[in-house]
């Protein structure tokens, strides 16, 4: 009698097996759905325009035209671009250090001398003034051009974005140097 129970209990198993597949094929059979072929929102697509050519971009990213590159931001847009900064940096005139620097007065000050700040090594000893040339460079990919500094930000590839930031960081000051 035991063996009895045992094969009841392996046939409702096949039994109930089948039938879940039985109904999932009948399901596809009676609610057979065809994928459309145009997709059914079409996005429309935007082109954007510039009034700078391709060479004077190449120039702005060589540093050789400076002015050009410049020219690419506005500082509106530059406050925006800024927001990507203020986790890590107060901008405001009197705001302290954070996890970096205050950057009052950035451009134009020499690099790695805000007092009460801790500097790596690489950074304390770099030696140059942020110009608007070094800034851009520092701003393409910050552990490339000051090798060894504790910048854990992985840079700002679009140009407009990089002039931007560096003509709002430029204004925040009590002393902004010309432009080029």
């Amino acid at each position: 009698m035991y063996g009895f129970e045992i094969n009841k209990i392996i046939a409702a198993i096949i039994l109930t097996i089948v039938i879940v597949l039985g109904i999932n094929k009948l399901a596809d059979v009676i609610y057979n759905i065809k994928a459309p072929e145009d997709a059914t929102y079409k996005v429309a697509k935007v082109t954007e325009t510039k009034e700078i050519s391709k060479d004077d971009n190449k120039k702005a990213k060589s540093g050789n035209g400076i002015k050009v590159f410049l020219d690419l931001g506005s500082i509106d847009h530059g406050k925006t671009v800024a927001k990507k900064c203020i986790g890590c940096h107060s901008v405001s005139k009197g705001g302290g250090n954070k996890i970096g620097p205050a950057l009052w007065g950035v451009i134009g000050r020499k690099v790695g001398s805000v007092g009460e700040y801790k500097y790596s090594k690489a950074m304390g000893g770099f030696g140059k003034n942020w110009n608007f040339e070094a800034m851009n460079n520092f701003l393409i990919k910050p552990k490339n051009y000051i090798k060894g500094n504790k910048m854990a930000f992985a840079g700002i590839s679009k140009e407009k974005d990089r002039a931007s930031l560096i003509l709002y960081l430029n204004e925040q000051s009590d002393s902004p140097l010309p432009l080029p």
